[in-house]
């Protein structure tokens, strides 16, 4: 419980945010990665109103664990990449 008592500084959640984005990148489907990448960008929007040090670390203590989860699921992703990669994934190259 101490833990939960103290607030995260803001170095620390900007950490948080930047892992979010870099495992968001190791999804091999764009969807995945870039639904990944919008979801995390939209949760700290919503948690930046926060004024409370308890629902802050509240928050954050939830984001580590997501952060957690998402990389798990970066990882089953990986395993089973999909045979033909996205459009939004080709390189452009004029026709």
């Amino acid at each position: 419980m101490a833990a939960a008592a103290s607030s995260p500084s803001p170095s620390q959640i900007l950490s948080l945010a930047r892992s979010f984005i870099r495992v968001s990148r190791q999804f091999p489907d764009y969807n995945i990665r870039e639904y990944t990448k919008r979801r995390a960008i939209d949760a700290f929007r919503q948690n930046a109103k926060l004024s409370e040090p308890s629902s802050i670390s509240e928050a954050f203590s939830f984001g580590k664990s997501q952060l957690d989860v998402a990389k798990r699921q970066a990882v089953v992703y990986s395993l089973y990449v999909p045979p033909l990669p996205s459009v939004m994934d080709l390189p452009n190259k004029p026709f």
